[in-house]
């Protein structure tokens, strides 16, 4: 039987085509038996509850008392009925965080959620940040520390991780903690985790950037090349990312004559003037540009 005769169909099995045998069969298949068109129809067929999540204190494992007062046929309920509901919805939250452990780790993935949300970060982000907090708790780093800022620093590095840059200056204005905290929080964390983060390329802050001051794709290039070639000569090291990709997003702007004043870029990046003028001079000097 020739290799170049067997055809796997779409339902797995794979067949000898000359002859029609079925060589194999009996793929398992993991899906529901029933097919659905929408998102109404799903939820009425499927038997199964949500996925289980990180970002729940409980990994999104406990039952939950519907909110509306009615029964199972979509019925109102006696006053009767309700007022027993209402006790058991509030004993029900009772029972889900029963000491203050919980309590604590319910409100710290409660605010990564809340940060994630007014950033605007993917999914990914916070599980991936419920995690990093977690672990945090497990190896007991959360003591003499604020449950805000580990959550804070533990969103700071998942953005990392997730290669969704997000400067400190960003994260703060979101958090109840100050940028000092954050940082020093998150240096801790990092190292004692052993978080392993590359440094944040300047290049994945120009799209964001460029798109909030309205610049071009040509300004978003030209800011581009800058980077790389500074960047090979060295001159990134050790210094933050987004005012570097600040200056050359505004070096970038002078030279596609969509000029921005560096006031603008400022508010924008959130660096200061002064940061912009220091790296702008460094990246003309070492791309021999006069300004």
């Amino acid at each position: 039987m020739d290799e170049e005769d067997l055809v796997r169909t779409g339902d797995g099995e794979l067949i000898h085509e000359p002859t029609g045998i079925v060589v194999e069969e009996e793929q398992i298949d993991p899906g529901p038996e029933w097919r659905a068109f929408n998102h109404s129809e799903r939820q009425s067929k499927s038997r199964v509850g949500a996925p289980t999540t990180q970002t729940m204190h409980d990994k999104g494992l406990t039952t939950t008392i519907d909110w509306k007062d009615k029964d199972a046929y979509g019925r109102s309920i006696s006053s009767r009925k309700r007022s027993q509901m209402h006790r058991l919805r509030k004993w029900q939250e009772r029972i889900r965080t029963k000491d203050a452990g919980e309590r604590n780790l319910q409100f710290a993935l409660s605010e990564i959620d809340r940060m994630a949300s007014a950033l605007g970060v993917p999914r990914s982000v916070r599980e991936v940040a419920s995690v990093i907090y977690r672990r945090a708790l497990s190896e007991d780093l959360i003591r003499g520390r604020s449950i805000e800022g580990v959550a804070t620093s533990a969103l700071y590095a998942a953005c990392r991780k997730e290669g969704i840059p997000r400067s400190l200056e960003e994260i703060s204005e979101v958090s109840r903690v100050e940028r000092k905290e954050i940082g020093r929080t998150y240096r801790y964390i990092s190292q004692e985790l052993g978080l392993e983060m590359k440094p944040v390329d300047p290049k994945k802050y120009v799209p964001r950037f460029s798109s909030e001051l309205d610049l071009s794709k040509e300004v978003q290039s030209k800011a581009n090349e800058i980077i790389e070639t500074t960047a090979e000569k060295g001159l990134l090291s050790g210094k933050s990312p987004t005012g570097y990709a600040a200056a050359a997003i505004y070096a970038a702007s002078l030279l596609c004559n969509e000029k921005k004043t560096q006031r603008e870029v400022a508010e924008v990046a959130q660096v200061t003037e002064v940061t912009i003028r220091n790296r702008y001079q460094e990246q003309i000097e070492a791309m021999g540009i006069h300004g």
